[in-house]
């Protein structure tokens, strides 16, 4: 896999039946390396070593539905009582980081209602805080701790 802007952490590799998978230790199982997933596993292992964020209060692939549509985050973090803060959605290096991405994550936002939503594909790492009361949102210079996020989460 390529070097990505993320810090490295101690991976877990496979070969099964002819490909090769990383451990994911949120859903604690391996899963097919692609290079989305080797984004989002150096990204939930930054999230948590080095930003402070529960591990039990991440999710890897959640599903959403809209009627007969089925949408896939792919992270999600929660607050303590279980409501959705921030989205993550991840693309493979190679993937520039357009509009129609931004996008995507809003479609996710519409179910979810977030305050946080964040945009990576290892390289380049963009995040935004929305104000719904003005309907608006505010780029941040930098992936906010665990603990900056909101008091009392």
């Amino acid at each position: 896999m390529v070097p990505i802007n993320l810090p490295p952490f101690p991976v877990k590799l496979r070969d099964r039946e002819g490909r090769r998978e990383i451990f994911d230790f949120l859903r604690r199982r391996y899963v097919a390396l692609t290079p989305e997933e080797w984004v989002r596993q150096h990204f939930v292992h930054f999230l948590v070593n080095h930003k402070g964020y529960p591990k039990g209060l991440l999710a890897n692939e959640l599903e959403l539905r809209t009627g007969e549509k089925r949408l896939r985050c792919d992270t999600v973090l929660y607050d303590r009582c279980l409501r959705p803060v921030m989205i993550v959605e991840y693309k493979a290096p190679q993937i520039e980081i357009q509009q129609r991405v931004f996008d995507q994550i809003t479609v996710y936002n519409m179910l979810l209602h977030v305050d946080f939503l964040v945009v990576s594909n290892g390289l380049q790492h963009y995040c935004c805080r929305m104000d719904y009361a003005r309907h608006s949102y505010e780029f941040l210079h930098d992936i906010p701790s665990y603990e900056e996020l909101a008091p009392g989460l």
